[in-house]
Order: structure tokens, then C-alpha cells, then sequence
């Protein structure tokens, strides 16, 4: 077995290797280089630099593995090397330990404001009063995030005699209660906080988390903490909060974009540093030594632990699993955007034919798009489980030979601290169908797009009411599904919306009476 190594490692790594494989180094090249050797490997390891293309992909006949020496694979095609069968594998949990060691180091500077003190003591001025620093022990420390560095970052705060409270809602209470932490609203978390810190992954969705409004609900004396990604805080509404005084400091390791310009950069009350989360010794030790690890594992026939493409369907499968992972997509995607409360177990129920089959693609389909919105690890169809568990979530499968109103079911409950939620879709006519969502069976398809979901009770002109306000928001209602339990009783009404709904128009039909609940789920 032949291994090209196309971008720097550490030493560790390139050992492993050696002991099982033939390894060539060869650093610098540019696609159309590596495209021309990559022939002759079954294994290729790669960083930032080096580009996987889809040429390049397609050229490596013997190919087998692609590595990524750390988290992000951008410069893998990683539609065409599942198309080739090539299984692509990164090391996201190497520098875990860093990340959390760099968080405690930025929140003990802020607290004593050691660079602060640094600088001006190295510029020849004696000052001692400035810089009043606080203890952190006893303090609250507001995790926002209990992944794999969140909690982390709880474990080493307990030793500084911190009080923990976290927000992360797909995380179940007792894995929270298991590490010391409470969990609790992000409104509470704001406001009750001495120190705050982020660890989510940036999505559509966290871009910008932290904004105008979060930064009102800061105590003044409290002080913001990210090294997670860039972009999760509006970074000028920040310095704005902290020369105002309405937020005491922040240390800030990671920027929305890098080099940086940011307005931070102004304020003698904030502490940055350049990406360093990762940069430790250890750390680049251990994604090499993870890489190659995954490298022999597969060109061994074994799992790697981090495949982040489809796993192998069988030919004879394909036309019966494949569509029903789509459902499993979508209704995992819609139970994400409809459950409210601590998640602690999940459901997955399989009826009819597809009961008969191996279901782990369909499970994984669904776990992955119910937790991509939260974790700082790429969620697909190889890690979710793994995922799940690391997490404390329950997963049960049920299976039923027969389906009583449709050939196949496919069904996904969560239990939260607050109640179940179920949705339910199968196939029609080559579509994807949501057919049940807790008690109310419907028909919804196309699922694309945005989406009203409103329990209200069943009255004449309450609907006329909600397409009152979305008139008056010039936004156009391109379908709608009403299901109720019985006249003038409880009712789901889902409305196909060409744009969404602003917060003030959802309130604005929450206050029309009868109307219980309204969520804007985006599908």
C-alpha cells in the first residue's frame, strides 16, 4: 500500500504510516501535480493546502482514503470522492483539549487583564490601579454550546470552583447533570453570567448568535468569550456594547473574516488573539497521528471513526432506501425546528417494506439533520450516531412489518423536558410527503421552502385572521394543510409562505385569540 503525504504533518503521523505502508512526501504540488501521480496511491493525506479535486479524484484509480489532517475539508470534493466510492476522513477531536485550554486561558486574562498589564508595564509605565482585576471562583460561567469543547471547557472551569450553567438544547439533562451543569434559557444564561462562552458551529442560523438584543439582556460586569468560529458575534455591536460600558470586556480568539480588520481591534477593553485555539503542539501531534490512524483502518477494511461521506448501499437497496433517507432528512430537519425543551431520547419507526431492510442509513439520515444545527462537528450519515451518544441522547428503533395507511412510514419522536413531538412522512408518486406532525394527520409536499406551523382551535375566521397579517406583510401564502381533531376543537394549520414571517408578524398572529402556538420552520 502506497501513501502520498501533499501537505506538512507532524513527525508522529508520518511514523504511523511508515510502519504500515509505503509513504512518499511530496508538499507544494498544484492540483495538475497531484492530479499526474495520484495514480499510483491508494491513501492521500492533506491539511489546508493541498486540493482534492474532482480531477484529481477522478485520476487516483486505486485510491481508497482521503485524510484531512484537522477539521475543515474544503479542499476536498467530497461529492466526487463518494461518487468514486473513496471514503474521506478528518480529525475534528484533536484539538479538542487546546480549544478548551486557550478558552480557561482567555477567560483567567480577561479577569486579571494580564495583556493589558503586560503591554503597559513593557512600555515603561508602572500601573497598578487600572488594572483591578476580579476572581473567578464562585463566578457563573454561561457555556453557550456543551459539545465536545463546551464541555471541556465545564470540566476545567469546575476545578476553578466556577458555578456552570450551559444552553444547548440537544443535549439531554442528564448528561448535563452527570458533568455539574446546569441547563438553562439563553435569556437566563445572558443575564445571570459573569463570564460567557461560545462554542457552536457557525451556520445560517448561529451567524451573528450574539447581536444587538443578546448584548442588552449582558449584565455590565460580565465578559464575552469566543473561540468557536468567527461570525458568531456581531463584532461591532460588541465594541459598541463594551466602549459603552454595557459589557465589561471580551477575549476573542476567532474573527468573521482572517487576517482581520475588526472594530475590536479599537477597544483597550478587549483581549484578541490570532486563531491560537488549535496551535499547540499536541495538537497538531494528534490530528496527524488521528489521520493516519483512519488511513490504515480503512486500507484494513475496518471503520474510520470520522468518515464524513455516505457509507456503501447496496445495488439491490438502492431503489428502496435511498428516497426514504430524504424523508428521513426532512423530518428530522422539521423535528429540529418544532421541539422546544431539553431533548433526552429519539424514537425511529419504520413500517412496511422498508422495516425489512438495514435501516442504519435511514437512522443516521435522520439523526444527521436533526443535530446539523447544533453541532460543532460535521454531522452525515457516518458520525450521527456517534454524535447522538456523545450527547446523552437515547436512540430506540421500531420496526413494523405492516403499515396500515401508506406502503411505507417512516416516524421520528422526540421526548423533551417539555413534551413529544412526532412527525411522520413516507414516498408518493416519487415525492417526499410529511404526513403526520403529533396528533394531526396531513399531507404536505413539496417540502421545500418556508413553512407556518400553527396549533390554534378550530373557529370560523381565525384563518382569515392569520392571512390578514400576512397580507399586510405582502407575503404570499403559497399553500396550506388544515387537520383537526374534531369541530371547533384543537387544530394544525401549516401554511406555505414565500417569504418568512419577521418576529413582529409571528407575535402579531400569536395575539389573535385561539391561536396557541406559531413556528416558522424553514424546509
Amino acid at each position: 500500500m502506497k501513501v502520498l503525504i501533499a501537505d506538512p504533518i507532524a513527525q508522529e503521523g508520518i511514523d504511523y504510516l511508515s510502519k504500515h505502508a509505503e509513504v512518499d512526501i511530496k508538499l507544494g504540488l498544484k492540483p495538475e501535480q497531484l492530479a499526474a501521480i495520484i495514480g499510483d496511491y491508494e491513501a492521500l493525506i492533506v491539511r489546508s493546502e493541498s486540493k482534492a479535486t474532482a480531477e484529481v479524484i477522478t485520476r487516483g484509480g486505486k485510491l481508497r482514503v482521503i485524510a484531512r489532517a484537522g477539521i475543515g475539508v474544503d479542499n476536498i470534493d467530497l461529492e466526487a470522492a463518494t461518487a468514486k466510492g473513496i471514503v474521506v476522513v478528518n480529525a475534528p477531536a484533536g484539538n479538542v483539549i487546546s480549544a478548551a485550554e486557550h478558552t480557561i486561558a482567555l477567560i483567567l486574562a480577561s479577569a486579571r487583564h494580564v495583556p493589558q498589564a503586560h503591554a503597559r508595564l513593557k512600555s515603561g509605565d508602572w500601573q497598578r490601579a487600572e488594572f483591578m482585576g476580579t476572581e473567578i471562583k464562585n463566578k457563573i460561567l454561561g457555556i453557550i454550546g456543551l459539545g465536545n469543547v463546551g464541555s471541556e471547557v465545564a470540566k476545567r472551569a469546575q476545578g476553578l470552583q466556577m458555578r456552570i450553567i450551559a444552553h444547548d438544547p440537544f443535549v439531554s439533562p442528564d448528561y448535563a447533570h452527570t458533568m455539574g451543569v446546569e441547563l438553562v434559557s439563553l435569556e437566563y444564561l445572558l443575564g445571570e453570567s459573569d463570564f460567557i462562552t461560545l462554542h457552536l458551529p457557525l451556520t445560517v442560523e448561529t451567524k451573528g448568535f450574539i447581536g444587538t438584543g443578546e448584548l442588552a439582556l449582558i449584565k455590565p460586569s460580565a465578559r464575552l468569550i469566543n473561540c468557536a468560529r468567527g461570525g458568531l458575534i456581531d463584532e461591532e455591536a460588541l465594541y459598541q456594547a463594551i466602549e459603552q460600558g454595557r459589557v465589561a470586556g471580551a477575549a476573542i480568539d476567532v474573527f468573521a473574516e482572517e487576517p482581520t480588520a475588526s472594530p475590536l481591534l479599537k477597544s483597550s477593553k478587549v483581549i484578541l488573539t490570532p486563531h491560537l485555539g488549535g496551535s499547540t503542539i499536541e495538537a497538531q501531534v494528534n490530528v496527524a497521528v488521528d489521520a493516519a490512524e483512519q488511513i490504515i483502518a480503512v486500507l484494513h477494511g475496518q471503520p474510520a471513526r470520522y468518515a464524513l461521506n455516505a457509507p456503501f448501499i447496496p445495488p439491490d437497496t438502492l431503489p428502496i432506501l435511498v428516497p426514504y433517507s430524504k424523508v428521513a432528512e426532512v423530518l428530522g430537519r422539521l423535528a429540529a425546528q418544532l421541539i422546544e425543551g431539553q431533548m433526552s431520547s429519539i424514537e425511529i419507526g419504520y413500517a412496511g417494506e422498508i422495516a425489512g431492510y438495514d435501516t442504519a442509513i435511514l437512522k443516521a439520515a435522520a439523526l444527521g439533520s436533526l443535530l446539523e444545527r447544533i453541532s460543532e462537528e460535521r454531522v452525515n450519515l457516518v458520525n450521527a450516531n456517534i454524535i447522538a451518544a456523545k450527547r446523552g441522547l437515547r436512540v430506540v428503533e421500531r420496526k413494523e412489518a405492516v403499515c396500515e395507511n401508506y406502503s411505507n412510514l417512516l416516524t421520528l419522536e422526540i421526548i423533551t423536558s417539555l413534551g413529544i413531538t412526532i412527525v411522520a412522512g413516507t414516498v408518493m408518486r416519487g415525492e417526499t410527503h410529511i404526513v403526520r406532525v403529533n396528533d394531526y394527520w396531513l399531507d404536505l409536499a413539496p417540502i421545500e421552502g418556508y413553512f407556518l406551523f400553527s396549533d390554534h382551535r378550530d373557529r370560523p375566521g381565525l384563518i382569515g385572521s392569520v392571512g390578514m397579517v400576512t397580507g399586510n406583510a405582502d407575503i404570499n401564502i403559497s399553500s396550506m394543510q388544515v387537520s383537526r381533531l374534531k369541530p371547533r376543537g384543537q387544530a394544525l394549520m401549516v401554511l406555505g409562505l414565500d417569504k418568512p414571517l419577521e418576529e413582529g408578524q409571528r407575535q402579531q398572529i400569536l395575539s389573535i385569540p385561539d391561536v396557541y402556538t406559531a413556528k416558522v420552520v424553514k424546509l
